[in-house]
């Protein structure tokens, strides 16, 4: 895609700021979250005999996708064209790639839904799972060998779903129940991509380019113990939601899946963030994310039987309370680091030049 973007980019005016670029690919996976949750709140729309999702929802969805992932493509350049780039656009473009994760698997999963023909809300969960860990490994590559590996399993989903939402739009959902090869239908597809990308590219990539760090005794981190610190808070987390899903007297995942992947992305981002803060600035990962301490009191509850109208409740004030800490965290760190390095984060004008 580089031939693209570099291409791209020279279109762009020299005034505006990468972070701007940045924020509004955000933007717009929100954006494309948000629609398909009006359309498909339940995650029912794609199974036979419901409403289905507009046609035009999808080519919106599709161009909106493709649109984002090429302004995160071209963020970078234009900071290096604009002599602008700041370890506050670093944490600016991950940090919020690293929230994207949840909002760009859950819009996918609409293409099939759950139902006969769809996947189940746990295999999602599962499948969502599966692209943060790929994530965070690829930040606690860098955190240990000081190098950032972004593998092409990336790229070519980005692209493929893109091209799949559009399709969907010409085809119908429709299309997807029928079997790809044999008896392996496109579900089976999606489920495979996407345990293949990190299981065959993302994964050996990352203990590579580590192993080889090792070799060239370049690592930050001599012990494991140290080295495997950023694995401790969301392996912590996969363990308490996954609890409350086996645990739930009101089967809380099948009631509300969307919210409670919004939870688990939500708090996975802010741990992920104090990890990317760390990494660049050499500082130590904080062995646990103080999010984890009010999810498992609720696990705990539910284990103790709590009704099931107020687990209901309790996983909505959960929510609320991490996307406003998350959105609290995020603003005081684009603060300090604006006020640190003396920059606007929407801007390529000094805060002095006046």
């Amino acid at each position: 895609m580089h031939p693209f973007w570099n291409t791209l980019v020279k279109a762009f005016p020299t005034w505006l700021a990468p972070n701007l670029i940045t924020f509004s690919g955000f933007l717009l996976v929100v954006f494309n979250f948000l629609l398909m949750a009006y359309f498909d709140p339940d995650f029912y729309a794609s199974a036979p005999g419901h409403k289905h999702v507009p046609d035009w929802v999808w080519i919106v969805v599709g161009i909106l996708n493709f649109m984002a992932y090429t302004l995160d493509g071209v963020d970078g350049k234009q900071a290096r064209r604009t002599n602008s780039s700041t370890p506050l656009g670093e944490l600016f473009d991950h940090g919020l790639d690293s929230w994207s994760c949840v909002y760009f698997v859950v819009t996918v999963y609409s293409i099939f839904g759950r139902g006969p023909t769809g996947v189940s809300v746990f295999v999602l969960y599962l499948l969502l799972w599966v692209v943060l860990f790929s994530f965070i490994l690829s930040h606690w590559e860098k955190y240990n060998t000081g190098i950032l590996f972004l593998p092409w399993g990336y790229d070519v989903s980005q692209v493929t779903i893109s091209f799949v939402y559009i399709v969907t739009a010409i085809v119908g959902v429709e299309a997807w129940y029928e079997p790809f090869l044999f008896n392996f239908l496109y579900r089976d597809l999606f489920t495979t991509m996407i345990i293949g990308c990190a299981v065959f590219v993302t994964l050996p990539m990352s203990l590579l380019n580590f192993f080889r760090s090792y070799k060239n005794n370049t690592l930050k981190h001599n012990s494991v113990y140290e080295a495997m610190v950023p694995f401790f808070s969301p392996c912590l987390l996969f363990i308490l939601s996954t609890a409350w899903i086996l645990w739930s007297p009101s089967d809380i995942l099948e009631l509300h899946p969307r919210v409670f992947y919004f939870m688990v992305g939500t708090a996975f981002a802010n741990i992920t963030c104090q990890l990317i803060v760390c990494q660049m600035s050499s500082t130590r990962c904080p062995t646990l994310n103080w999010l984890l301490v009010p999810l498992f009191l609720v696990v705990i509850a539910v284990n103790l039987g709590v009704a099931s109208y107020l687990e209901s409740l309790l996983l909505y004030l959960l929510t609320t309370g991490f996307t406003l800490a998350h959105i609290h965290y995020g603003v005081r760190v684009v603060k300090q680091l604006s006020s640190h390095f003396q920059i606007y984060p929407f801007s390529l004008k000094k805060p002095n030049s006046d």
